[in-house]
This record gives structure tokens, sequence and C-alpha cells, in this order.
């Protein structure tokens, strides 16, 4: 991996004005905001990059999706850094995700009305600690339809918004811990440490069949993206501050 500069709330230093002065580019850990999709993320901090090192054709990207609704570690690129994204992408992730059991969703988070309603009284906690323990390893995991998986070309979302029937194939992805954060039927909050392409969405989907109910995320941080934290991930206020002349 390149020797880029990474910038977080520790290391909270101003930037130079020349993008030249960053020869193996920039990496900013940023905390996504609620409701924003990676790409506003990247379009922000890109507007703010090119004004700063005056260069339109700067090259800016993100390492690893998070949907609007999560929030937590997004990894930023800037200039030649963007090279790396596909490695850092490629590092393990942790996430806090708040399941609402009962219920599901046709994209098995928040962002369509609930479909069907199922009985939950009788999970138990023990219940939810067999099923965790079940949930560790190495595993194939079928995609949410309203996702980005490419289907001859076509994202996912796009044909199950059209009204086309879509196949998601399942894919190969590793689960090296869960554990039960918070337990309060209906809600369960579970840490998940994952590798990279795993949905966590999914695992609410099939966390609440193996307790005998339904399930659908109703909230999710990215804590962990690599070595990098959202403790000191940058907010967007930061942006403007180290780009600021």
């Amino acid at each position: 991996m390149g020797n880029f500069l990474t910038v977080d709330k520790d290391s909270l230093q101003f930037l130079q004005g020349s993008i030249e002065e960053y020869p193996d580019g920039i990496v900013l850990p940023v905390d996504k905001p609620y409701r924003w999709t990676s790409a506003d993320v990247v379009r922000k901090v890109k507007f703010i990059a090119q004004k700063h090192f005056h260069k339109k054709n700067l090259k800016v990207g993100h390492a690893g999706t998070l949907d609007p609704l999560a929030t937590g570690v997004l990894l930023v690129c800037i200039g030649k850094a963007t090279k790396q994204a596909e490695t850092l992408q490629a590092e393990q992730k942790e996430y806090i995700a708040q399941i609402e059991l009962g219920a599901t969703t046709p994209c098995f988070d928040m962002e369509k009305e609930i479909d069907c309603t199922y009985p939950f009284e009788h999970i138990t906690r023990e219940m939810v600690e067999e099923a965790v323990s079940g949930f560790i390893g190495e595993q194939d995991q079928i995609p949410p339809v309203f996702s980005a998986k490419l289907i001859d070309g076509t994202r996912a979302y796009e044909m199950a918004r059209a009204g086309e029937e879509v196949v998601m194939k399942p894919a190969r992805i590793t689960i090296y811990e869960m554990e039960i954060v918070e337990f309060s039927l209906p809600r369960l909050v579970l840490r998940i440490k994952c590798s990279k392409g795993t949905y966590i969405r999914s695992i609410a989907r099939d966390m609440g069949k193996a307790l005998g109910s339904g399930g659908y995320l109703s909230g999710l941080v990215r804590t962990q993206s690599g070595g990098f934290h959202v403790g000191k991930a940058l907010d967007m206020d930061d942006m403007e501050k180290i780009m600021k002349r």
C-alpha cells in the first residue's frame, strides 16, 4: 500500500495548496451523514478539494459503499490514493446493527414500508445467542434485491424498481465476530465484524428467519473499516477546516 497521507480527528491539519505536495494522495476517513449517499460525500469532498487545490480534473473516490440510512466510516481517497481504493475496500469492517424483529420490508431496511409482520414474543435471549453462533464463519449470502449488485450490466435495484423479476446469486462472505449489544424485543442490536461484500441488511433478514420471525435493519453504523475507526473520522465541517487557506 502506498504512503498516502491520512487526515483524521487525531491528526487534523491544513492541507497544502497543491496536490503535488502529496505524491501518494490523501485518504480521509469520513463519518458519513445520515441519508447522504456515498456518492454525495464524494461529490462534496471533490467540490471542496478542486477549489482548494485549483485542479479541475482531481480524482476523488471512496472505498466501500455505505447505504444512505447508514452512518459511520467512509474512506474518501484523493489523488493517487484512489489507486488504493480496492485494497482499502478489501479490509475487514465492523458494524453496530439495529434490527427490528417481527416484520420485514422489501429492501431489508427502512427505505421501504413494512410488507409483512410476524410473531416475535416467543424469541428469547438464549435463542438469539444460539442463532448468533450459527452466523460465525465463511458462508454464502444472498444480497438484497434492492442493492447495487450488477446483473448483466444493470444494477439490481434498477431492475427491482422497474418491476422486473430479479434473481440474486449468492456471494461468499465471512462473519468473523458477532455479539449481542442489546436485546429488548422487538429490538436487537448486534456488533458484527465481517469481510468485504457483506450485506448487513441481509443479516437482518436472515436473523429474523433464524428466530422463526421476520427482521429488518432499522439502524446501522460502520464503526471500523480496516484500521480506521469512527471515533477519529472527520465530519463534513472538518472538510472545510482542513482545506481552508
